[in-house]
């Protein structure tokens, strides 16, 4: 896989392990909308994913037979969904970094006309993911003791794993979120965690992938 070809495989990673992630809520999101809403982005994830990893190779290589060391997804994204306001500020910040990453695809004409296509269809899929992560992210801040409390802590404990995906233009679009719903923001200047871009990950990505792809390795080269 050539140099260039390492920022499509953070993308895709980054968007195949978050989709796992958020599968993991399915029947178990505080409501039956949120099964089907977390559902769906899961899906839209997923198709993000395989889109971008068809133009990098095997897609079921890449996906299913790669070790933790190396997947290049943003470590926020392979972090376990703890409680509904922990989910919502990880897809939050994921969000706001996917709205820059697919515009920016699009608009790159040397980029291959498989990619500049997921591209194009990921915008529209992600304004939506936006609209859900921000409003919820705003009406539990904004809401009772107990829903701020939570999504203060969950904003303090994923602050420092933003360092992959922040960028003047992503803090420009979280900041105005997280002060409508009343949360303090620890600072652009705060520490922030190590990259995974040398094949460094968290211990739950190890977990996530040998759920992941168990039955593919189970069985491999199988067709149904």
């Amino acid at each position: 896989m050539s140099p260039t070809s390492e920022p499509l495989l953070t993308y895709a990673d980054g968007a195949l392990v978050l989709s796992h992630r958020l599968s993991e809520w399915m029947s178990n999101a505080p409501t039956m909308e949120e099964d089907i809403a977390l559902g769906n982005i899961a899906l839209d994830l997923l198709g993000q994913a395989r889109g971008l990893l068809q133009s990098l190779g095997d897609e079921d290589q890449l996906a299913y037979f790669r070790e933790p060391q190396e997947f290049r997804n943003p470590l926020l994204c392979e972090l376990p969904n703890g409680d509904f306001a922990h989910t919502m500020i990880r897809q939050l910040f994921a969000d706001a970094w996917f709205a820059e990453v697919w515009p920016a695809l699009v608009a790159d004409e040397s980029a291959d006309a498989q990619v500049r296509g997921v591209a194009e269809k990921a915008v529209k899929e992600n304004a939506y993911h936006w609209r859900h992560s921000s409003a919820w992210v705003i009406r539990l801040g904004d809401g009772t003791e107990e829903s701020q409390r939570r999504t203060q802590d969950a904003l303090d404990a994923l602050w420092p794993y933003r360092g992959e995906v922040a960028s003047d233009e992503w803090y420009a679009r979280i900041e105005p979120v997280l002060d409508e719903a009343t949360l303090t923001t620890p600072g652009r200047d705060a520490w922030t965690q190590r990259s995974s871009a040398d094949g460094w990950h968290t211990e739950h990505l190890g977990y996530l992938l040998a759920e992941m792809q168990s039955l593919a390795r189970a069985h491999p080269g199988a067709t149904w």
